[in-house]
Formats: C-alpha cells, structure tokens, sequence
C-alpha cells in the first residue's frame, strides 16, 4: 500500500477533481485498489462522488462514520479508534472516508499537541500519527489517497507525515510559483521537529506499529491544469502568456522539491501530464457523480463533447501511467 497526498498550498487548482479522476482511472481502468480519504473540512470530493441525496442522508445521521471520528477520541484521551467505516462509490469505483466540517475544528488540538511532540511528549506524538495509525488498518488497498484543504496547517502536517509522496496539481500563475517555495520551506522544518520529537521521546512503543520515525515524504510529481491551448502543426500547446510561465515551472520545482527534498533521486520524469481547460466537462462530471471519461450521452455529452471525453480519457492514461511508474522508481 503507498499513501499519497495531492496537495499545493494554492487553492483553486483543480486539486479535487484530478484526485477524483486519477484515483477512478487507477481503480476503473488498471483495476487497483483505492481508498480516498476526505481530509478536506470542505468535503469537496465527498461532494463531487454522491449525490445531494446521500450527502444529505450521510451527513444527517449521527452514526455516519466521518473522518472526524478518527480523531475524536483523541481529543478525549480514548487513543486511536479501534473500527473504521468506509463507503463504497461505485460510479468511481474507490472506496471513501467521508469528509466532516467539523475536521476544520481540529486544527488546534493537533497544533497544540504538535508543539508537545516537538518537546518530546508522548501524547502529542501520539497525536500527531493519527492518520499514519489509520493507515495500518488500509493495508489491502493499492494506493490511499488524501484530499486536503491548500493550507499548511497542522491537519495537513499530519497527513503529509502519514504519507509516501505528495502530487501537485499546479494552475499557471505565479502564486503557484510562490507555494512551492512555502511546501519546501514548511517541510524541512517540520523534518527538524520531528527529529527534534525522537531526540527526546523516552519510549517508542507509544506509536502505531510499522509507522515510520522520520518526516521522509517524497515528491512523486506535478500536473500542469487550466491553461488555454491552441492548435499549432497539429500539435496543441498553451497561449504565449501561460507558456512563460510554465517555463519556470520545472525550475521551481527541481530547486524546491528535488534538490532540496530529495536530492538522491534522478532520472525521474516529475511532469505527470498537462490538463488544458476542460470547459463544461467538468461541471457535467460533478453534475452526474461520474469521472469525467465516463461521461455519457444521458449525462449530458453533445457533438464534439464526445471528443473531449475521449481526449480526456487519454489525458488521465498518461497521468495514472506516468505516476504509477515514478511510484516504482522513488519506492
């Protein structure tokens, strides 16, 4: 089982929906075994994969199992949870741990026993594993994915601790350009507080069995989303002002997240795929609760949307082929 986290600290990439469809393309087309975790207190892909229907029956009944009660008792001294629920979705072929606002609440128990982990007390570590603990109950499951909120709080550090590899999804402007430099920055030094955390922590026992000690998360790579392209030779490619930036992507990235963060690994294509503007096929997706490479005719799809599905569908290959093979070089 490898965990991933797709995450930037920008909001409005398209962050939710690549998850959504990556993860459905592994599950539906190269038949893995994916489980998603909403660690997002807006619950988008919780959202995007069930209807308004069950989203109202879900989060109207008390004994919906949410992410929020994985770290309730917690936060009463129980310790970790011992059972944990999840949905099927079929449409996307992925099983679910259902997203809670109330997880936006949790902020400061997990801020404030970070900084007891840091002072090497046993109950902020304890804490702060919360979701790598929830992880030794997934180990039938090819790829975990967490969908995250874009900030650099205390919810996200403790996915991030949790898991493998981080995917960006990167919109073209320059305050993409701007949060990678802020991921970088935030961890390193959440890799000296960890190490910091072990230096002084007297007995190891107190965390999950089988989870790692060090803040190692790897940079698995990045996709390009929401430029405007043309047709040039045959061949599409962005409009001039988005393509001056993305020429400074690559160096962005290769002096934050490869020099920096992993400076062992080389020979790995870190450019996952490029997605241009989709247009109404994303609203149409969201819409029928349905990846958008399987949209239908009943959901909507009209003349040349039809070839917007199939080129989609393409787009997603190549992103699920190229993530699946650096997993196998960076493991």
């Amino acid at each position: 089982m490898k965990a991933i986290a797709v995450f930037n600290n920008k909001g409005g990439v398209g962050k939710t929906t690549l998850l959504a469809n990556l993860a459905s393309y592994l599950a539906l087309k190269n038949m893995r075994r994916v489980l998603i975790v909403d660690a997002d207190p807006q619950c988008n892909i919780t959202q995007i994969m069930f209807t308004d229907d069950e989203v109202d029956s879900l989060y109207g009944s008390k004994d919906t199992f949410t992410i929020d009660k994985i770290i309730h008792p917690l936060s009463i001294g129980r310790g970790y949870v011992e059972e944990i629920e999840f949905r099927r979705c079929k449409e996307y072929g992925v099983d679910i741990l259902i997203g809670d606002p109330q997880l936006s609440l949790r902020e400061d128990l997990l801020a404030r026993d970070w900084s007891q982990a840091v002072g090497g007390e046993a109950r902020g570590i304890r804490t702060s594993y919360v979701f790598s603990e929830l992880l030794t109950k997934c180990r039938h499951y090819d790829y975990v994915f967490f969908d995250v909120g874009p900030s650099l709080g205390a919810i996200n550090r403790s996915v991030l601790l949790a898991s493998d590899f981080f995917i960006s999804p990167l919109s073209i402007d320059i305050f993409s350009l701007r949060a990678i430099e802020n991921i970088r920055l935030s961890i390193e030094k959440w890799r000296k507080q960890l190490d910091t955390a072990f230096e002084l922590l007297e007995d190891i026992s107190v965390l999950p069995r089988g989870t790692k000690r060090r803040f190692d998360i790897k940079f698995l790579g990045y996709v390009t989303q929401q430029y405007i392209a043309k047709t040039t030779s045959g061949e599409r490619q962005a409009v001039a002002a988005y393509e001056r930036i993305m020429r400074r992507l690559w160096p962005t990235i290769n002096s934050n997240f490869v020099r920096h963060l992993q400076p062992e690994l080389g020979g790995i294509e870190y450019l996952l795929g490029t997605i241009p503007n989709l247009y109404s096929l994303i609203p149409m997706s969201q819409f029928a609760r349905r990846p958008i490479f399987a949209l239908r005719a009943k959901d909507g799809v009209r003349g040349a949307h039809f070839n917007k599905v199939i080129e989609s569908e393409a787009l997603f290959r190549e992103i699920a082929s190229r993530f699946e093979e650096n997993i196998g070089l960076v493991s």
